[in-house]
């Protein structure tokens, strides 16, 4: 479940840290086991996360959590916490990488594959998801090939991720290219890792 990260960062109006904690203890007691509770990003990019570092000590004991780490200083500060599951976020096309965060599909990985050595280094038990956004197609750059998009997943396994989740960001997968997707994932991709 995302909604405490994914769900809450675009709310337009802040949200006090007691109703985030609320609201994952709700979800911790409806049973759900893997929670992404929060992102370290810069509160001027992420608002609604600036209090993420005091909101993770105090989640429930029981499901396993995870937070965003989009850079470097994001890393520190979840090592700090002894976060021990950490996701990371690109995606399939330049445009949509460069308006999210302001570098090409290259420079992530890039970054990518430091941050997660640098954080197996610290934390050799720990997990990491590799999130690979507009799979299908990308409101700037346009549709997406399947096999771009399953050659991408790979190299995200390649580089230290545990799981790579693939998103149509923008609804636009059928299925038709669903399928196509899963074929090509067959052919580029270690599938039994790809969500």
């Amino acid at each position: 479940e995302v909604g405490p990260r994914d769900g809450l960062q675009n709310e337009p109006n802040p949200i006090p840290t007691e109703d985030k904690l609320a609201f994952i203890v709700g979800l911790a007691r409806a049973g759900l086991r893997e929670i992404e509770a929060a992102s370290f990003v810069s509160p001027k990019w992420v608002p609604q996360l600036a209090d993420s570092a005091d909101l993770w000590p105090r989640l429930p004991k029981g499901p396993l959590y995870s937070a965003l780490v989009p850079n470097r200083r994001g890393l520190e500060t979840a090592l700090s916490l002894g976060v021990k599951r950490i996701a990371l976020f690109t995606g399939a096309t330049d445009g949509f990488v460069k308006r999210n965060i302001n570098m090409t599909v290259e420079e992530s990985f890039s970054l990518f594959r430091d941050l997660a050595a640098e954080f197996r280094a610290a934390q050799p038990d720990g997990w990491i998801r590799g999130y690979l956004s507009v799979v299908f197609e990308c409101p700037y750059d346009g549709a997406v090939s399947p096999a771009r998009a399953a050659d991408l997943a790979q190299k995200l396994l390649d580089l230290g991720c545990d799981e790579v989740s693939l998103g149509d960001t923008i609804g636009m997968g059928g299925p038709g290219e669903v399928r196509a997707l899963i074929e090509a994932i067959e052919v580029h991709a270690a599938k039994e890792r790809v969500a």
